[in-house]
């Protein structure tokens, strides 16, 4: 008898893990850990990163469990050493950054992961930061909700770009990118594409082009790269001054990414017209943070991704793993292949 531990959240929640997990594994025995995420941000847990909950809440729940679907728990080298039966952990996120791969390749622990889940909610939250910097809709509303009719900001020196005819700048052209990329189009928008993993063939209209190229050219500009110590700080100081007068520059990717000191100076110095945020160097963002006094930045807490096929997506990915698992194929998504070569 399989057994199946399911460490929801308040997001991704128990019950749609097991809905989708009963569809496949009919006969499994389940359990339930439930992890204080999102009402409690998620953060380090011994040597992983971007996890919810303790080691020690998860080692009791694992005790004789064969399978963990999550999100957010911590596989930490300890909670590998005190689960001997473990043998699969899906992850329904976009990468298994709350599991020690090396790890778990030594306990013979599969990791799973659930990659394009959130992409169409990322997406739309995108283009919804692009409209709302440049037509000013946080500011405003905040005006009208205090009584102040801002009929200055129809000044021409005031008014921002319009998408239809201008050039998007997208940096990274993966599940969420090629997204973004399709509705700016529905727009009008030209796109511009940097991203050394394709290829001009996978593109369609768009033109792929060089970083610096793309942000001297670019209009709006939009970040979609992975975090990795490749692509720490990968728009520099010095490629956010090539962009062009008046521009736009979103991220909703990893805080990681960007120099965000230098998009504030462009802002404050007029060169910018806006910028949009859905994530930070340090979050929650910090009452000292320089983003929350410095004009045309409009931001939101980390919820990019947050809808509700995102959670059912989540729940329907991770049960295929688990369909894979039980009848002997391998992983559509594993994050460590290399345990999949030993077993046999």
């Amino acid at each position: 008898m399989t057994t199946i531990l399911t460490a929801g959240d308040h997001f991704v929640r128990n019950s749609l893990f097991a809905d989708s997990l009963r569809q496949v594994a009919p006969e499994a025995t389940f359990r339930e850990l439930t992890l204080p995420w999102p009402v409690e941000p998620f953060g380090p847990v011994a040597e992983v990163h971007e996890a919810s909950g303790t080691e020690d809440q998860l080692i009791e729940a694992l005790d004789g469990a064969d399978i963990c679907v999550t999100q957010m728990a911590p596989l930490t080298e300890r909670v590998l050493d005190a689960s001997p039966g473990l043998r699969l952990f899906c992850v329904g996120r976009g990468g298994p950054v709350n599991a020690n791969l090396a790890a778990a390749t030594r306990h013979g622990v599969a990791v799973t992961f659930a990659p394009g889940r959130n992409a169409t909610a990322t997406a739309e939250h995108t283009v919804a930061l692009m409209l709302a910097a440049t037509r000013r809709v946080p500011a405003t509303h905040q005006d009208l909700t205090e009584g102040v009719w801002r009929g200055d900001y129809y000044r021409y020196d005031r008014v921002g770009p319009e998408l239809e005819g201008g050039t998007v700048g997208i940096v990274g052209y993966g599940a969420i990118g090629s997204r973004v990329a399709r509705i700016v189009r529905g727009f009008g928008a030209r796109v511009l594409v940097a991203d050394p993993y394709v290829s001009e063939a996978d593109l369609g209209t768009a033109e792929l082009v060089d970083l610096p190229e793309l942000m001297r050219r670019a209009s709006f500009v939009t970040v979609h790269a992975r975090a990795t110590p490749k692509t720490e700080g990968l728009l520099s100081r010095e490629l956010i001054g090539l962009m062009p007068p008046g521009g736009v520059l979103v991220n909703c990717a990893r805080g990681s990414l960007l120099d965000y000191d230098a998009v504030c100076d462009a802002l404050d110095e007029g060169r910018l017209f806006g910028a949009a945020f859905d994530v930070f160097p340090e979050e929650p963002l910090p009452a000292g943070s320089r983003l929350r006094r410095t004009p045309g930045v409009v931001m939101t807490p980390h919820l990019a991704g947050a809808s509700k096929q995102t959670a059912h997506n989540a729940a329907a990915l991770v049960a295929d793993e688990v369909a894979r698992f039980l009848t002997g194929r391998a992983p559509a998504h594993c994050a460590n292949p290399e345990v999949l070569r030993t077993r046999r």
